[in-house]
Formats: C-alpha cells, sequence, structure tokens
C-alpha cells in the first residue's frame, strides 16, 4: 500500500483516565485506506527529549467522519506530549505502515480477538471490518483492574466482549488465557496484541489446541520503513523487521515456544 506522510489536524481529544487519550484526526482530504493491524509513525513537537518519531497502532477508521483514531498510553515525554493536544492542531504522521491482520474468508468463521491493556487498540478496527463482512467476533479483554478496560462501549458494538481483571474488580478473575471461554468454546481463528507475556501464552494455548493464532508485535520502531533495523525479530525465516514484514505475524513464525 502506498504510504503517506500527512499533517492530520486534531478534531478530538478524549481523556478516557488517568493513563489514556483517545485522538482523533482528520483531513481535508479522504483519509488513504487502511488496514487491521497496521500502524503510524507520529512527530511529537515540543519535547525536548523526544528525537524519534514513535509508532502508534491504528485504533480505528470512522469513515463517515473521515477520521482517525488514535489510542495514546503516557507512558514517557513524547507520550505526554501526544495526550496535551488540543482541537484544530496539527499531528505530523506517516501511514499506514505495516501488514495487519487476516480477515475471514467467510462469516461463518468465528475468530478470537485477544488484547490486553493498550494493546487492545489495533482489536476495534479489526472487529468491526469481521463485523463488516457478516461475522460475530468475540472480544477478550484483559487488564489489572476495571478502570484499565477500555473503549467497552465501542467493542460491544460489534460483538461479544468476554473480560478479566487481575484484581476481580470486572469479569473473571485473573489473565485472559484463564477466561472460561477458553475452555468452554471453539474458534477457527485468534488474533492477539498487548504485553509479551500475554501475547507468548495466548500463543501457547492456540499451538495447544490447534488453532492459528496471528500476534501484533509491540517491537520499538522507530523508522517504520525498515531501515533503522531496531525493531528486528527472530524468526524462523531468519531476523526479520517488524515494521515492514509485520507488526503482525503467525505465531508459528515466532521463536516464542523455543
Amino acid at each position: 500500500m502506498k504510504k503517506h506522510c500527512i499533517d492530520l489536524t486534531v478534531s478530538g481529544v478524549e481523556r478516557i483516565h488517568g493513563r489514556y487519550v483517545l485522538l482523533r484526526l482528520t483531513d481535508e482530504k479522504p483519509l488513504p485506506e487502511m488496514r487491521p493491524g497496521q500502524f503510524v509513525e507520529v512527530r511529537v513537537n515540543g519535547s525536548p527529549t523526544t528525537f524519534l518519531r514513535r509508532p502508534i497502532s491504528i485504533n480505528f477508521v470512522d469513515e463517515e467522519r473521515n477520521e482517525l483514531w488514535l489510542l495514546v498510553a503516557m507512558v514517557g515525554d513524547g507520550t505526554r506530549r501526544l495526550a496535551e493536544l488540543k482541537t484544530g492542531e496539527k499531528l505530523n504522521c506517516v501511514l499506514p505502515l505495516g501488514r495487519g491482520f487476516s480477515l475471514p474468508e467467510s462469516p461463518e468463521q468465528r475468530f478470537l480477538l485477544v488484547g490486553g491493556g493498550v494493546g487492545t487498540a489495533p482489536l476495534l478496527l479489526l472487529g468491526r471490518e469481521i463485523a463488516r463482512l457478516g461475522g460475530e467476533p468475540t472480544f477478550l479483554l484483559g487488564a489489572r483492574t476495571e478502570t484499565d478496560l477500555l473503549e467497552l462501549e465501542y467493542f460491544n458494538k460489534y460483538g461479544r466482549v468476554c473480560a478479566t481483571t487481575e484484581d476481580g474488580s470486572a469479569g473473571e478473575r485473573g489473565f485472559v488465557t484463564d477466561h472460561s471461554v477458553l475452555q468452554n468454546e471453539h474458534f477457527d481463528q485468534i488474533c492477539t496484541c498487548g504485553p509479551l507475556p500475554m501475547m507468548k501464552a495466548v500463543a501457547a494455548y492456540a499451538n495447544r489446541v490447534g488453532t492459528p493464532c496471528e500476534a501484533s508485535l509491540e517491537n520499538l520502531m522507530a523508522c517504520g520503513v525498515g531501515a533503522c533495523l531496531c525493531c528486528v525479530e527472530k524468526t524462523v525465516r531468519g531476523n526479520l523487521c517488524v515494521c515492514t514484514e509485520g507488526p503482525v505475524f503467525n505465531t508459528k513464525e515466532l521463536l516464542w515456544q523455543n
């Protein structure tokens, strides 16, 4: 897909709670086509400690409003500066980047989308696309506590939502791999994004039950075009740049099980 470098206009900033902000971006022209699992490299202005662009997953694309949504977790100076953006300001973005998730070949395919923390972000657009194709995804979302379960009102629009929290404040207590849906139901495809230990556990479960699984890796990606080599991941095909060969990989390609 063709890549674009665009100054997008901030059309909305929503503080979800203390650590998370939802940025809505728009443009005078129609936004480029974007696929679930792809990402954006954003330039952070006004941060003296942020020299490189920041990769952020594409959370959602609202075609009617011509909006791109980015879910930002404030973990450093760069992301805190992004959270301080105001409506009407510009944000320079390179997009769309990377390879996304596979989509169902038929509406009958049962997809389980497993996410943890801010890693749930790319699963919203994926769920919407599965629903558009006639399917009904099941979302399995994990968090430390109830307030860390993000965008539930949007996920509920496109499929069934199951949840786990480590403290038991919402859904079932424990990790996503402890949820009863994994013991009681069969799925044709699993897609996951979130903390690395969680994705490895989901991949191990998928391997054990013989279900195909794709994972969106969150390696540090400074350039987004395979030039800097800082995002390299070891795979069965050798060392690959996550930003160009991924970020979504079939977990059988990864060396996690070794």
